[in-house]
């Protein structure tokens, strides 16, 4: 008697690549989106989730993930520049009023066709993850845009954010987020911009003196994936993982609100870094600073979107 052998389809794997701590939002929606889908398709999907740049760096993983060496990422929004320029809507200085607004943005028309602007370049785009708004630290005490003058700040990869700085005269410094702390601690440059979530969770205020609560920036990442990998999968599995994966966005992105409250009590409470909020006057001078970068990038990003945005302001 021949008995036939039973073949077993090896699970689909699925590598999602970070490079924040996993206390982060961004760290807890990855781990979510893991424990969902291995409850729900068990033995059908398998999500290996590698945090604090473990396997790439942001200004690596998505030509990783187009070579098929990982499946998923959730890189800055900053990080899509060159795949497309609408997504540089997202860096405009004070575009945004909170996060509250950017949510209305992105689950609005406007923002929901945003995610399609990757398809030429072979990348889906899933969903919006928060972080949440960026702030100030330095060395110093910076209050108005003249005590930026000269100071070196790391930035991300985006010319955004290179005008940005250039516009109240200090000197931005594209560098990766793995390396920020030792430049912090070595004084290899004078401050940073970024969420609360980060900076406590990356130590950055143990080497910072100072931070200005200016929330003069988002910073928020997309879910990303290749269009081979998704298209390759088939249409119930791929429609089991997106429900999976918008849950586990919900998820980060409530506890974005909430972290953001916490961390900065935290850091407030550690004693080792200083809080400076500023007088509406104060801000002012920041936004009439640095609102010309729209101007600059009005062409590239399209002025209905940017109308769009300014919209979202409004409840």
């Amino acid at each position: 008697m021949i008995v036939p052998m039973v073949t077993w389809a090896a699970p689909v794997k699925i590598k999602f690549s970070h490079v924040v701590a996993e206390n982060t939002p961004k760290g807890q929606a990855a781990v979510k989106f893991k424990e969902l889908i291995e409850q729900r398709l068990p033995g059908k999907v398998v999500v290996e989730v590698y945090p604090n740049a473990q396997l790439f760096g942001d200004n690596k993983v998505l030509e990783a993930m187009l070579l098929g060496d990982v499946q998923m990422a959730a890189p800055a929004l900053s990080k899509f520049q060159k795949y497309t320029k609408q997504l540089q809507i997202f860096d405009l200085p004070f575009l945004f009023d909170d996060l509250e607004a950017t949510e209305r943005f992105q689950n609005g028309p406007a923002g929901q066709g945003l995610l399609g602007s990757l398809s030429k370049k072979g990348l889906v785009g899933l969903g919006y993850l928060h972080n949440g708004m960026k702030q100030l630290s330095a060395s110093d005490p910076i209050i108005t845009p003249t005590d930026a003058r000269g100071k070196k700040f790391r930035i991300m990869t985006s010319d955004v954010l290179q005008e940005q700085f250039d516009a109240v005269d200090a000197v931005p410094l594209k560098k990766p987020f793995a390396e920020v702390f030792t430049l912090l601690q070595t004084k290899a440059i004078d401050g940073q911009e970024n969420t609360y979530s980060n900076m406590y969770s990356q130590k950055f205020f143990e080497v910072q003196e100072h931070i200005t609560e200016t929330n003069h920036g988002l910073l928020d990442y997309l879910v990303v994936t290749s269009a081979e990998f998704w298209m390759g999968l088939p249409e119930e599995m791929r429609e089991e993982i997106h429900t999976a994966l918008n849950e586990a966005i919900a998820h980060g992105n409530q506890l974005a609100f909430e972290f953001d409250a916490r961390d900065r009590q935290a850091i407030l409470d550690s004693g080792k870094s200083k809080i400076h909020t500023l007088t509406p006057q104060q801000r002012e001078q920041w936004v009439e600073s640095m609102r010309p970068v729209w101007k600059k990038f009005e062409k590239e990003i399209g002025a209905d979107l940017i109308d769009a945005a300014v919209k979202s302001n409004q409840k």
